[in-house]
């Protein structure tokens, strides 16, 4: 054949180096935006994965298990394992290129560099759900259906979902070894991995996990693990709260029976006693274990064991304990998972609360904004920003957030005609600008004291009228600076001219 095994070699050698080559190129260029970098990510990552699988390549050639390499060697310096001359083995090599060109008559002029910039500007296909966001957020929305459905969950909005589902400690431990709990953690894992890989491409998470296997381990021989210090055995050993039953606050059976006919079989399946029968013989079956200790109890009261004694019981104990182990590892991996996903599931919980304070329709403008700000941020070469909903500018140059906007009631104008009929955006800017040197000169044109009575009053004569109204009901024609002009000291203390004047000139303020 025309492409020999050595050929083959050599062409491998050089499309590592060509793709090192193209990655550190890549590198190079500082993405405009987050989505361009998480492009760039996912494309440097395709890169090293085809690095891997040509290295996969050459490992083996080296290895030559079949001894191809060896043969190929050897003709090349004039050894043929037929035992035929140099000349024969050139001649047959030549027969076989020939016959290759013969079959394959025109091939096509491949560029290397027309080849690299295409690889260069190529934008990977990234799956994301309308939720996430490209990454921003995470979308849990399935997790949360089945962990408010299932009887392990709780009742709870999506918003607190986002605070517990990290902290799986919290479930109780008896409700862990159900097969819906495991199917439950198991798909939470697959998601968190599924999201980890897409919004964080260029990190070994198969380093990471092996690193959070190997800790587990450690801390699960020694009983470190939090909710699993006993490694599991204390749903056999010890009673949950949930089926403890103080017995010295009873005195007799019938007060007993005032727990319950459930709490009851809960707490005799907990002491390994039968659980069977009335209310009434349950509670006396478990009042018994007041005064007397289990091992002096008659064999009677006891659960039935299971055919072939301790041996089942030694299995059944085993396979508990690897399954307690299984699930322990796997919320060690949420865990981990979570602790690396911290900022995003801050982002998701803000995003949650955000959307819950807008109407639909503000729901809609906003992300109308978003696409409209995404879509500026690869259109943003001539350096001229796009702002269809005019939205004031923040504090990196750019619109600040609809949602921001509508918080602060931005599109909310107040016209002052004191301060020459000038415009304030929002309410808390209107609320400012009483304090303010344009205000308080405009008040002073006046005559009028600025004082907090006059708060909320824009219009020059409801100024006046009021200063008027003031002046009859003290009975005062005038204004008397000495008592009414307020002054403040450096901490902040307001006092009257008089008072003020009298601190200053005794050296207190």
């Amino acid at each position: 054949m025309a492409s020999t095994l050595l050929e083959q070699t050599r062409s491998n050698h050089e499309e590592v180096e060509r793709l090192e080559r193209m990655i550190v190129q890549d590198l190079q260029t500082e993405p405009p935006s987050s989505r361009d970098r998480l492009v760039q990510g996912h494309r440097v990552r395709r890169m090293i994965e085809s690095i891997m699988r040509t290295t996969d390549k050459l490992v083996e050639t080296y290895e030559d298990k079949d001894g191809a390499r060896d043969d190929e060697i050897g003709v090349l310096g004039g050894q043929t394992a037929t035992g035929t001359t140099v000349y024969s083995a050139f001649y047959d090599r030549l027969k076989e290129i020939r016959e290759y060109h013969r079959k394959h008559p025109s091939g096509r002029l491949v560029d290397d560099n027309e080849d690299d910039e295409a690889l260069l500007k190529e934008e990977p296909v990234i799956a994301f759900s309308g939720e996430e966001g490209f990454g921003r957020y995470l979308d849990l929305h399935d997790m949360y259906n089945r962990y408010i459905n299932s009887k392990f969950g709780e009742r709870i909005e999506y918003s607190a979902y986002l605070d517990v589902f990290s902290q799986p400690e919290k479930i109780p431990h008896k409700l862990k070894f159900s097969r819906q709990y495991r199917n439950y953690m198991e798909a939470l894992l697959e998601y968190l991995i599924y999201f980890f890989q897409r919004t964080e491409p260029l990190q070994d998470l198969d380093r990471i996990l092996s690193k959070a296997v190997t800790d587990f381990e450690e801390q699960y021989a020694d009983g470190k693990v939090e909710g699993w210090e006993n490694n599991g055995q204390e749903n056999e050993l010890i009673p949950s709260q949930h089926t403890v039953i103080d017995l010295d606050y009873y005195t007799t059976v019938e007060e007993l029976l005032d727990v319950g006919p459930e709490k009851l079989k809960e707490a005799l399946g907990a002491l390994g006693l039968k659980v069977g029968g009335t209310p009434l013989q349950r509670a006396e079956r478990l009042f018994l274990t007041k005064h007397t200790p289990l091992e002096k109890l008659d064999k009677k009261h006891f659960a039935k064991p299971q055919h072939n004694g301790k041996q089942n019981g030694d299995a059944k104990s085993t396979q508990e304990s690897e399954s307690a182990k299984e699930i322990a590892l796997t919320e060690a991996k949420v865990k981990k998972l979570c602790n690396l996903l911290d900022e995003t599931i801050e982002r998701t919980k803000l995003n949650i609360v955000k959307k819950q304070s807008l109407s639909y329709e503000e729901r809609e403008e906003e992300r109308e904004g978003e696409e409209a700000n995404a879509e500026s941020e690869s259109d943003d070469e001539d350096g001229q920003i796009y702002n269809p909903l005019k939205l004031p500018m923040g504090w990196d140059g750019k619109p600040i957030p609809y949602w921001l906007y509508k918080l602060h009631g931005l599109g909310q104008e107040f016209t002052c005609e004191i301060c020459g009929n000038y415009s304030y955006w929002g309410r808390r800017a209107f609320e400012r600008h009483f304090k303010e040197f344009r205000h308080q000169h405009g008040m002073r044109c006046l005559g009028i004291p600025n004082t907090k009575n006059f708060n909320e009053i824009t219009s020059i004569e409801e100024a006046k009228e009021l200063w008027k109204r003031i002046q009859e009901r003290q009975g005062v024609n005038k204004w008397r600076p000495e008592l009414e002009e307020e002054y403040e000291d450096r901490e902040g203390n307001i006092y009257n001219k008089k008072t003020y004047s009298d601190l200053q000139r005794q050296g207190l303020i």
